[in-house]
């Protein structure tokens, strides 16, 4: 028998996991973490090489999702690295 996933059921957000940022679904892997991993020249099959719990739907998925949401999750990155920058300055 056949299985059918639902790729609207591969990326949820919930507000007490990853800070309610989308995320794939039963799993703390934002879509952030997976369009900075391809911005930095990852592809979907070396994702789920270095990342072997995540399966090439859910990075097709959370892809999807980015490039759907682009502005937000753009955001949502600036607003890492600003975060990043003033927690690490001077060390």
């Amino acid at each position: 028998m056949v299985t059918t996933v639902n790729i609207g059921s591969l990326i949820v957000s919930t507000p007490d996991i990853c800070n309610g940022c989308p995320r794939i679904n039963q799993k703390r892997f934002s879509v952030a973490q997976i369009a900075s991993l391809t911005k930095e020249g990852l592809t979907p099959q070396q994702i789920i090489d270095e990342y072997s719990f995540l399966t090439l739907a859910e990075v097709h998925a959370a892809l999807a999702y980015y490039y759907a949401n682009q502005e937000q999750i753009e955001q949502y990155l600036a607003e890492e690295e600003v975060e990043y920058q003033q927690n690490n300055c001077g060390e």
